[in-house]
């Protein structure tokens, strides 16, 4: 009896190798390798454990979450006038770049094992890239395998890839001789289509640093890039969720009821939206079968990588503990869960909804927008800190962080709103400010929206249920508060009304209002005055 053979990995090796990225590997190179091979690499090599029902566990620490301070993007001349340097964008200059890859190479080139991944960014073919990873480690080949869009078999043999990553990561940098500022770096070159990752083991900074790459490119070729998630209706109603981390962007655009088109980073293009990836990375912390259960299910299949979750002695996880971070994850094919949209595509947006934790309380748990609004709250990308999550918190804080992911932006913050506006007043699209955060009082004495009221209120939205509700005026925020939502309690939508003592309430309010103000300042005569007048009253 016959038996069938498996393919010959050698047979994925593109015929352009790796002398675009100045390698020449000493060991083995492996092309492109499926899950299960990837698996088994990790496994043999140590890298990790499999965990209960098949997933594989890896610990990243000491660094369970990105390195922002030691981002940086190369100062040359083709760049150089549209980037926004200053604390996000810092600038290195090439001398410092070339001296780091130098070294990068030599590193990568001396490793008994090399693991290359050629994947797309961005499921719209007209705004594809096409990007080379290579890694020391089997894990790392399988995170960015999971996350991003994997070309067809017949494809890898030409894939002739138009940007590199470049990841070593137990190489430590020295900042005397590489102009870092520690060992860890994240170094972009704009116009050399590559990118440099090394002293730190976490996975995100593998797929954030791409994200930077677009949010670069997309403005020019007449495409909003976003961090957000979307999904889609049954009549082909698209929504966008827009949120900072733990604000609930992956858990709500995860609805059995709507086909999701991903749960990060998407494109809004001329002819619609488009995920840039293919797979999700999600929060793991205290997840539960019960309030999150399409992703709790992929944390069970073969496949999935988590990150710096704790096991239990049978393997099964433990996502209350958040002994190693707060910031444990899950990363899985986008197919894994059951209702996506395998094109990565949809059409203009009916819906976009801006998601807020607001520790303080006293936002409204849901509001309209106007366009001007709309623009105002995209600009501020408004959430809050509360006590424990970081050193030295001991009460709420104000964050603002610009379109809901300054840290990823590379023009100035108004072009993104800009591109914000035009696309909202062509097509129509209603805004929803969704307070995901506090209700009856702030961090510490209030409590925590209920997840079964926010998704109550999404879906009205979204849904089109809210399009003719009388709404009251805020008095402080000056937003448009729907008085009654189906399946929400009455007192749930007035945010002065839970709270016990009403001159709190008046106090705190007008509190946050200044910080707003405070923070719309600091873009100057860069936001025009309809803008500045849809803020914060008083």
């Amino acid at each position: 009896m016959a038996t069938q053979t498996e393919p010959v990995p050698a047979a994925r090796a593109s015929a352009h190798g790796l002398a675009d990225q100045g390698l020449t590997p000493t060991g083995t190179i492996h092309w492109n390798l499926v899950t299960p091979e990837l698996v088994q690499a990790a496994v043999r090599r140590d890298e990790g454990r499999l965990a209960d029902m098949g997933p594989f566990v890896a610990v990243t620490a000491p660094h369970t979450g990105r390195s922002p301070n030691d981002k940086f993007i190369v100062r040359e001349p083709s760049s150089e006038r549209d980037v926004d340097w200053g604390k996000v964008n810092q600038p290195i200059d090439e001398a410092h770049f070339d001296r780091l890859l130098a070294d990068v190479r030599t590193y990568l080139d001396s490793r008994d094992e090399l693991f290359v991944q050629d994947l797309h960014c961005g499921a719209d073919p007209t705004h594809r890239l096409s990007v080379r990873y290579v890694t020391p480690n089997a894990w790392h080949a399988h995170f960015v395998r999971n996350m991003f869009i994997r070309p067809e078999r017949h494809e890898l043999a030409q894939f002739a890839p138009n940007f590199s990553v470049l990841h070593a990561p137990e190489f430590q940098a020295d900042p005397a001789t590489h102009g870092t500022r520690t060992g860890t770096f994240i170094i972009v070159h704009i116009a050399r289509r590559m990118i440099l990752i090394g002293g730190t083991r976490y996975a995100g900074e593998l797929k954030k640093s791409m994200f930077t790459i677009m949010n670069y490119l997309m403005p020019a070729q007449g495409v909003f890039p976003m961090h957000c998630s979307a999904n889609v209706g049954a009549q082909g109603d698209v929504a966008l969720f827009f949120g900072l981390s733990g604000t609930g962007k992956t858990t709500l655009s995860a609805d059995p009821d709507r086909a999701l088109i991903g749960d990060d980073e998407h494109g809004w293009a001329n002819d619609g939206v488009f995920n840039f990836e293919g797979g999700c990375y999600a929060k793991a912390i205290n997840l539960s079968a019960e309030a999150e259960p399409d992703i709790y299910q992929t944390t069970q299949m073969f496949g999935t990588v988590l990150e710096n979750v704790v096991l239990d002695e049978q393997r099964k996880v433990k996502f209350e503990d958040q002994s190693i971070t707060e910031n444990t994850r899950a990363s899985y094919p986008i197919h894994y869960i059951r209702n996506h949209v395998p094109s990565g595509r949809g059409g203009h947006p009916s819906h976009v909804v801006f998601l807020t934790a607001d520790a303080f309380g006293v936002l409204p748990p849901i509001a309209k927008l106007t366009p001007e609004q709309a623009m105002y709250y995209f600009l501020s990308g408004y959430t809050a800190k509360v006590a424990g999550t970081e050193r030295g918190v001991t009460e709420p804080q104000a964050t603002f962080s610009a379109c809901f992911g300054a840290v990823f932006m590379v023009w100035h913050a108004t072009t993104y709103a800009q591109l914000l506006g035009e696309r909202l007043r062509e097509h129509g699209s209603s805004v929803w400010l969704v307070n995901t955060g506090w209700s009856g009082g702030a961090y510490g004495t209030g409590k925590r929206m209920k997840l079964g009221h926010t998704r109550a209120m999404v879906r009205a939205a979204i849904g089109g249920a809210l399009d003719g509700v009388a709404t009251r005026t805020d008095p402080v925020f000056g937003l448009a508060v729907p008085v009654a939502v189906d399946g929400v309690p009455a007192e749930v939508l007035d945010a002065r009304g839970t709270w016990a003592d009403g001159a709190a309430y008046d106090a705190q309010a007008a509190r946050l209002a200044g910080m707003f103000r405070d923070n719309i300042a600091k873009f100057g005569d860069k936001v025009s005055p309809a803008v500045l007048a849809a803020g914060p009253r008083g």
